[in-house]
């Protein structure tokens, strides 16, 4: 499987998108029913993104593509 990294320019222009919308992190992540601690690492550049609730914050966010299931 080949290694995809989000880059930093992704998860700055998923930081700036929240403040335009006057979001915080943490209330992005309780709108979408995640974690803060896993939106913020995301944000941070903390997590890889590959599975579970970090892939799903990630794709939410716009730093990822990828398909969410419900």
């Amino acid at each position: 499987m080949p290694k995809i990294s989000i880059s930093e320019q992704a998860r700055q222009k998923a930081r700036e998108d929240l403040e335009k919308r006057g979001q915080s992190a943490k209330d992005f992540a309780l709108l979408h029913d995640l974690s803060p601690s896993t939106v913020y690492a995301v944000l941070s550049g903390q997590s890889q993104c590959r599975r579970g609730e970090a892939h799903r914050a990630a794709v939410l966010l716009g730093v990822k593509q990828g398909v969410i299931e419900q």
